[in-house]
């Protein structure tokens, strides 16, 4: 009757975890790269045409998807660009008319993640934008998180499984069946992971998966070297079964250690500098939870079934499992440190509440395998029956959590770290003002609200040098009731201007202006809308 209880409660907190993972990673859809310049600026009005688009990031991306909506909806491809550090320019392929445009990109991080938008810009005047839709494909996202789970079913049970029969039992068999479907979901996982990446990548629908082209954009991110190792890793576990002992045992270490180095080909954590640091804390991240989750439903049936091979199975995890934990343990708080890098983001971030949600899973599964192990282990060991089945309903939940544990990593996948938003929120925001007297190029740095500093650099309208006697920069926001920030620029002697001590009491759209007094008798004034972030 307690087991069916346990039971019940257990799976009761998997649904409710499961409720926490969707309501945590509920929010806009971010990655790595942050998009923090772009010509011509989001909201631009110019005369004419221009010949040529330019994206800027805060790290590193490769271009997937580059599309321009005329102002009557009709997308253009663009297929002709450039790719210099973190700037992508793009070439401009026809004449645009009068009207507002769109261009929408999409774009893939170092760490494998896509991300996309778009921006406006207008042509004469202003008309009524064309309609890009930006909705959430929820079918297509759930078969991503589902790929995941079932990916890491097969890596940590099955791989990690196999890892535990090969060197934790004496030729016992419990479990093996478990085991072996493990390792052969995770083997269609992982392939299927490969091809539902590409539909995230390119931003398309689920109906979309044969097409080739598919294929070949999830195997050109780094995710596709993740999938090819973790193939490597699910043949060696599934080798191991296969074969005696002597030869089941190098298979399975082998596959345990490729497991690490599956996880540590891609991701948040392994795209994290210092990557001298992060990769190597991911691989023992990955073979910590493998060996531990991968011995649960072995060493659960194995006490279930009373076998002889139970106590010494038991005796020989419970040496091994605390200096596994141990690093485990290390490897995950330093991760995290690097990830979240200040409490506050724990609760301001979707990444942080999910990491909460799993730390509460994580002080909930420490607690009852301390329990087991310093309560339940030695009466198991002597072969105490009752014990030893009550150990195997314990091991039991300890399974439904690490399940949990699996979907909250998942969800994950959604959610930038607090890291990569620190990054960038430090980015300035940058404008090209152009008119025909002058024009500038203005640096808010950083480009949120709060103290920054402004630096420009003023050209005469041909792109020429303009020897101004003095420069003021005005910024007005209309809308939110605050009047004009004036500040007087000073020459630093690098042939900028440079406005210190600035404060931008609140994010949106603000109106900037810059006052350029080319002589005596002459004032040029030239403006332009910036986006603040918040």
């Amino acid at each position: 009757m307690a087991g069916k209880l346990v039971s019940r409660l257990a799976g009761g907190l998997l649904a409710v975890v499961m409720l926490l993972i969707v309501l945590a990673s509920t929010s806009p859809a971010f990655a790595h790269a942050a998009l923090i310049k772009t010509d011509p600026a989001d909201g631009a009005v110019l005369a004419e045409a221009p010949v040529q688009f330019s994206l800027t990031f805060s790290e590193p991306i490769s271009p997937l998807v580059l599309t321009l909506v005329k102002p009557d909806g009709t997308p253009v491809p663009l297929t002709a660009f450039r790719l210099t550090d973190q700037t992508v320019e793009i070439d401009n392929p026809q004449r645009l008319k009068s009207g507002t445009h769109v261009l929408s990109w999409r774009v893939i991080s170092a760490d494998g993640h896509p991300v996309g938008g778009s921006l406006l810009f207008s042509i004469g005047a202003p008309s009524e934008p064309p309609v890009v839709s930006e909705a959430v494909d929820w079918p297509q996202r759930s078969a991503i998180w589902i790929g995941k789970v079932f990916l890491y079913i097969g890596l940590f049970l099955g791989v990690g499984g196999a890892f535990t029969l090969a060197w934790l039992t004496q030729g016992g068999r419990a479990g093996q069946r478990f085991v072996t479907t493990a390792i052969l979901g995770g083997l269609i996982a992982a392939p299927l992971s490969l091809g539902l990446q590409g539909l995230d990548a390119l931003g398309a629908p689920l109906s979309h998966l044969a097409q080739p082209v598919i294929w070949r954009t999830g195997l050109g991110t780094s995710f596709g070297w993740t999938v090819l190792v973790a193939l490597i890793a699910l043949g060696l576990g599934l080798l191991s079964l296969a074969g005696p002992r002597p030869i089941a045992k190098p298979f399975a270490l082998a596959g345990l250690a490729v497991v690490g180095v599956a996880l540590a080909a891609s991701g948040h954590a392994s795209a994290a500098e210092p990557q001298w640091l992060t990769r190597p804390m991911v691989f023992l991240h990955g073979v910590g939870i493998a060996f531990w989750a991968g011995a649960l439903m072995p060493l659960g049936l194995a006490l279930k079934g009373q076998s002889a091979e139970a106590a010494p199975f038991l005796r020989r995890f419970s040496r091994m499992i605390l200096p596994a934990v141990a690093v485990l343990a290390v490897a995950g708080i330093v991760l995290a440190i690097i990830q979240v890098q200040t409490p506050a983001a724990l609760v301001s971030t979707a990444y942080g509440r999910l990491l909460l949600i799993k730390l509460g899973l994580l002080v909930f599964l420490f607690t009852l395998a301390a329990v087991n192990r310093w309560k339940l282990t030695a009466l198991a060991e002597a072969g105490a029956t009752e014990v030893q089945r009550r150990l195997a309903r314990s091991i039991g939940v300890e399974m439904l959590i690490v399940l949990a544990i699996f979907g909250v990593a998942a969800g994950w996948r959604f959610t930038p770290p607090p890291r990569a938003l620190a990054i960038a929120a430090a980015q300035p925001v940058s404008v090209h003002i152009h008119a025909p007297q002058a024009m500038a190029d203005l640096s808010i740095t950083p480009g949120h609200a709060g103290p920054v500093v402004a630096s420009m650099i003023i050209m005469t309208g041909d792109f020429g040098p303009l020897d101004a006697k003095e420069v003021t920069l005005v910024l007005s926001k209309p809308d939110s009731g605050i009047e004009s920030l004036k500040r007087t620029a000073t020459k630093p002697g690098d042939g900028s201007w440079r406005v210190d001590n600035l404060v931008i009491p609140v994010p949106g759209r603000w109106t900037v202006r810059i006052d350029i007094l080319v002589s005596d008798f002459e004032m040029v004034k030239i403006e332009a809308p910036v986006d603040i972030r918040p």
